[in-house]
């Protein structure tokens, strides 16, 4: 009877693993979310449809894995959501990879690096200032230093920012009390804040800065100070996707071992933010 029992144990264990390995097997089709308001990462075109750096990433991606790929627009604040509960299976939204955000969803390795940056008037005491470099907020002296640095040159000024973004985070946690953080649902509606003078700097991504700052409206702006990762940053940009959804995220992994390594990423990048945000391999 002993043996009998073994046996049915046995017998359980193997289908639970065949049944595993089949839920995990990767699937053949799927939908991948955008926000298409962060250009040029992504962005809404004139047909209504996504378009951008993220986009055509998404597109060379699936090419690779042999998967049919749809992608939709979602609201920034509801991308996490609709993702857990099932309404697309991938997220590709210049989000950056977090610790908070790994406990409720998963990521892929990076392929992304960009720092995020102030925007101000060239004759604001920052601009002025010819703050510079890049600084890992996990190294925290150097990145402090900085930091001290810049606090006296915006105190009192209003900053414009994307809520529920990594940006607002660090503005939350280095300048709360020295500038009047101003939040905002989507990044084009800072941007026009700055240009109509109703707030007095942004801080973004420097990709997503440049390129506003490259319309006619932006002339008397500039990206001042240093560029910041890391720390409340994460690990740079990566897909997201749901936690059980593994072999996905491996399949998506892997395709971006390889468009990094063939130097896809880094044409892309190049092509649409102006810049190579390719990260390490």
């Amino acid at each position: 009877m002993r043996h009998i029992f073994k046996w049915l144990a046995a017998s359980a264990l193997s289908l639970a693993a065949v049944t595993g390995a089949q839920a995990q097997t990767a699937p053949k089709a799927i939908t991948i979310a955008t926000e298409g308001a962060y250009a040029p990462w992504n962005f809404t075109g004139p047909d209504g449809k996504a378009a951008g750096f993220e986009v055509d990433l998404a597109k060379d991606l699936c090419a690779r894995m042999k998967i049919e790929c749809t992608i939709v627009i979602q609201d920034w604040d509801g991308l996490i959501p609709a993702l857990t509960v099932g309404k697309f299976d991938v997220i590709m939204a210049s989000m950056f990879i977090t610790d908070k955000r790994l406990e409720v969803i998963d990521f892929s390795r990076p392929y992304a690096i960009d720092p995020s940056s102030f925007a101000v008037a060239k004759t604001s005491a920052l601009a002025k200032a010819g703050l510079g470099g890049k600084f890992d907020l996990n190294k925290e002296g150097e990145a402090q230093a900085s930091i001290d640095k810049i606090k006296p040159l915006v105190k009192g000024q209003t900053i414009g920012v994307q809520a529920a973004t990594t940006n607002q985070q660090f503005l939350k946690k280095y300048f709360d009390g020295v500038v009047d953080i101003r939040e905002y649902k989507t990044t084009e509606q800072h941007d026009l804040d700055l240009a109509a003078g109703r707030v007095d700097g942004l801080f973004a991504q420097q990709t997503s800065l440049a390129a506003t700052l490259a319309k006619p409206e932006y002339a008397e702006f500039e990206i001042a100070g240093p560029g910041f990762l890391g720390g409340v940053f994460g690990r740079g940009t990566g897909a997201g996707f749901r936690k059980t959804d593994t072999a996905l995220r491996d399949q998506f992994n892997t395709a971006i071992g390889e468009a990094i390594a063939d130097g896809t990423i880094k044409r892309l990048s190049e092509q649409w933010l102006k810049s190579d945000v390719t990260p390490p391999q």
